[in-house]
């Protein structure tokens, strides 16, 4: 009987054992992956490169919004006396055109 328990046991262990090691197979891609990412001789990766900022045109682009920019108060001023600027619409979407391509050419 103790005998008969001690094999049991043991055999019960080992299935735990390899229990674990014989889950699911591992796919072959995986296996190559994992291969090709240990080796040392694999070149690092290349990053994109960033394209030189035309800084002429956002020279330009600045002084157009800070020159639209300085007309703005004494349009809106005229608001009060019961008068709208005819272009105070175009130019407050210039402003937002100028400022969103600024803000794209920086963040590239």
């Amino acid at each position: 009987m103790k005998l008969q328990i001690m094999v049991l046991a043991t055999l019960f262990s080992c299935t735990l054992v390899m229990g674990g090691q014989g889950g699911r197979p591992i796919p072959p891609g995986i296996r190559e992956a994992d291969k090709v990412s240990n080796r040392a001789d694999v070149p690092p990766q290349v990053t994109a490169k960033r394209q030189p900022a035309d800084s002429a045109q956002f020279q330009r682009d600045a002084q157009e919004l800070a020159s639209l920019a300085q007309l703005i108060p004494s349009e809106v001023e005229q608001l009060k006396t019961g008068q709208l600027p005819k272009d105070l619409n175009a130019q407050l979407k210039r402003i937002e055109k100028l400022s969103k391509q600024l803000r794209r050419g920086i963040s590239r």
